[in-house]
């Protein structure tokens, strides 16, 4: 049975809730349509029904509403001040969305938060490179930046089944404890609900997890709305703020890099598929980092300056965008001849919403081709991941897997499977064998 919410539940309001009476402006980043607006108004609701904050103290606008834009640009700080009036005593909370459309928008916000010590500054932003560049260098010390990226699997699948929610959370929180703690936990001898939370992941790594495409009924509504956004995206990120004037172009190198996933960028091969030069399609690979579509994912190398002129390999953010960039939606993996690339990027994306997400994320590739899907980075030691969707009988490793680990040393090691649990030792490190869906 499904259970549909008001609300999908997300983990950021806990975050959030947490800084909430403290002086410093909030600010959350994500792509468009992964649910910022919707968070603003859950953090409303939990302040008038928790906080007993009066509605009349919460103000809430947004800047995609150009008459709003256009009066608050041409005096923020009276605009403010005719939505509070001369109260200067009681405590405000202003929620502004997309913020990203305010020129200067920065030193505005700066001089609103030194005038105005009784309002808490929540803003959201669509764009990286607008809201944490061009806004934080006026505002050092003074915001906290989050991130709101579309719905994690153990977001996903609360709206799929409460039981299956129920059974998933003890096994996850134990896989996500030895990954990212070296917390060791006994690999269970049978999962009985493997079969269902197999289901559910597929159809989370064919849809991926834009809060209306979860919400949506039947595969062409979905459809449409993944239309929409990419359409949006294009219209609002793109053509209007970004001035992209070879629009035409820049769509089409998206669609190129959409079967790519999971392959090493090959410069070359771009700038002729894409009929553009180097320095535009590094220019446009920056923008869709920035505005969320993909991440490219460095090597890792001791000798980081090895590290910096090697190819990062390229994944999307929500593979619904990319499954429908491709027009390949087919539920039935075993027939997609995409099913190991889709899995991997499904990993990434999963793997980059954890702490200090791509900050310690990395691959891992030899001259000799040699290769390991992932490697999380951390100051005093590294963890090799290695993404097999197959079945498996007992507990087996790649030759690169292999010698990675030999070569390294790691305490740990994971292989993340379709269903197979499992564990061996290799030399002094523990491998563990996990369904790729407790991550």
């Amino acid at each position: 049975m499904k259970s549909r919410q008001k609300y999908l539940n997300r983990f950021l309001l806990e975050e959030l809730q947490k800084w909430i009476d403290r002086k410093e402006i909030l600010a959350i980043k994500g792509p468009r349509q992964s649910g910022k607006t919707t968070v603003l108004k859950m953090l409303q609701d939990w302040l008038i029904s928790q906080k007993k904050v009066s509605e009349k103290n919460i103000v809430f606008i947004t800047f995609e509403e150009r008459d709003i834009l256009e009066k608050f640009s041409l005096d923020p700080k009276e605009y403010v001040k005719s939505l509070i009036g001369e109260n200067q005593q009681s405590k405000f909370y202003f929620f502004i969305d997309e913020f990203q459309y305010l020129k200067n928008g920065g030193q505005v916000l700066k001089m609103l938060y030194d005038i105005f010590e009784n309002i808490k500054f929540i803003i959201t932003g669509s764009s990286s490179l607008e809201l944490a560049g061009k806004t934080a260098r006026f505002l050092v010390g003074r915001i906290f930046f989050f991130h709101l990226l579309q719905l994690d699997f153990k977001e996903f699948i609360q709206t799929e089944s409460s039981q299956l929610n129920n059974a998933y959370q003890n096994k996850s929180v134990q896989a996500n404890n030895f990954v990212m703690k070296g917390k060791d936990f006994p690999v269970p001898k049978q999962d009985i609900f493997n079969s269902d939370f197999e289901k559910v992941f597929q159809k989370y790594a064919i849809w991926g997890g834009y809060p209306a495409v979860v919400n949506a009924r039947g595969s062409e509504t979905k459809k449409i709305i993944l239309k929409n956004i990419y359409s949006t995206y294009i219209a609002r990120d793109i053509i209007e703020l970004l001035k992209i004037a070879e629009y035409a172009k820049f769509k089409n190198l998206v669609s190129i890099l959409s079967v790519q996933i999971g392959n090493l960028v090959n410069y070359n091969s771009l700038i002729q598929d894409a009929q553009s030069y180097f320095k535009e399609i590094k220019r446009y690979l920056s923008i869709l980092e920035e505005t969320y579509i993909i991440s490219l994912l460095k090597p890792y190398c001791t000798n980081k300056i090895s590290e910096l002129k090697k190819n990062p390999k390229v994944y999307f953010i929500d593979l619904g965008l990319r499954n429908y960039l491709t027009g390949n939606m087919n539920s039935n993996l075993a027939q997609r001849q995409d099913l190991g690339a889709v899995m991997e990027n499904a990993v990434f994306s999963q793997l980059q919403k954890k702490e200090d997400g791509l900050r310690q994320l990395k691959y891992w590739r030899t001259i000799g081709g040699a290769e390991v899907d992932f490697i999380i980075e951390k100051p005093n030691e590294i963890i090799p991941i290695e993404v097999k969707y197959s079945g498996f009988k007992s507990p087996k490793i790649s030759r690169g897997f292999r010698n990675f680990i030999s070569g390294h040393h790691p305490k740990r090691a994971v292989v993340l499977t379709r269903g197979y649990w499992g564990e061996m030792k290799l030399n002094h490190t523990l491998i563990k064998f996990i369904p790729l869906w407790y991550l």
